[in-house]
């Protein structure tokens, strides 16, 4: 039988339903307004694309968005105080620098000077590192989103073997990182992993986030395996395609993500969550900044 398809989309319109009854409740309970700050740097079209769906996002659920354009030749001193009046500013609860910066910037100081407390997209130091313990602030979107798809479908991890196929810091290690608290037993994969197939056919739960279109065929997969696919690749002729062959491997697996529609839509949901829980902090702390 083929694998269950696990429908991103539809999963992401339920909570973003949730969330916005949840923003309503705040702004009647409280007076705040979420607010999310996006810095986009330059006139990168995909960058653009990803910030619009963004900012549609946040209009969905009722969170006010302010896009903050600067052009590519920027300095690196006027971004970082750009930031350091939203990380001041009260009405503005999470902060997102949109990826990639011009070579001139340096992304480690810029997403470090963040405020922890706004750090919406998790890529700040202390909130990668604190995955290690299990308290950090916010958690990646991407790996946060796979995670929510987990336990959307009743997917339990603990005491299971998780493979992640691809060691970035965005997604691979925090994803490693996240499964790990939950008791799986992980096993990361990279560039360098020698017979990739030998560690995939041991995996429950199979999560690929390598950014090579097709890398992972049935004969890798175990049978009866939960496979999510976290690459988007976009082929010559503009069709977007993920990291596993989908319809070889659904035949073979018991769950499996679609590319697009599946990791994707929860990637820009997560986003939302964790501006509104930095809305929700900072209103039960009587209205300060954490």
């Amino acid at each position: 039988m083929p694998a269950v398809i696990i429908d991103g989309k539809a999963i992401a319109h339920e909570l973003r339903i949730e969330y916005r009854r949840r923003v309503a409740a705040l702004k009647l309970r409280t007076g705040i307004e979420p607010g999310l700050a996006v810095i986009l740097v330059g006139n990168n079209s995909a960058s653009r694309l990803y910030v619009n769906n963004k900012v549609k996002a946040c209009n969905e659920v009722g969170i006010r968005s302010t896009l903050v354009e600067l052009s590519a030749q920027v300095s690196e001193l006027e971004l970082l105080e750009r930031i350091a009046s939203l990380n001041d500013d009260p009405k503005t609860h999470g902060i997102l620098i949109q990826l990639p910066l011009p070579a001139h910037v340096g992304m480690d100081r810029v997403l470090e000077r963040i405020s922890v407390s706004k750090d919406v997209d998790g890529f700040h130091l202390y909130n990668v590192g604190a995955l290690v313990t299990g308290n950090t602030i916010f958690s990646p979107c991407t790996p946060f989103g796979v995670q929510k798809l987990l336990e959307y479908e009743k997917i339990d991890v603990e005491g299971r073997n998780v493979v992640v196929v691809g060691a970035s810091n965005i997604v691979g290690k925090p994803m490693a990182l996240m499964l790990m608290q939950q008791d799986a037993t992980v096993c990361i994969c990279h560039k360098k992993t020698r017979d990739l197939a030998q560690f995939t056919l041991l995996a429950d739960i199979l999560v690929v986030a390598a950014g090579v279109p097709g890398l992972i065929i049935p004969q890798m997969v175990r049978t009866g395996a939960v496979v999510i696919d976290v690459g988007i690749n976009r082929l010559p002729d503009g069709r977007i395609i993920g990291d596993v062959e989908f319809e070889s491997v659904r035949q073979k697996a018991s769950y499996i993500t679609p590319v697009p529609g599946g990791v994707g839509p929860m990637t820009v949901t997560m986003l939302l969550h964790n501006t509104i829980v930095s809305a929700e902090r900072i209103a039960g702390a009587g209205g300060r900044s954490l």
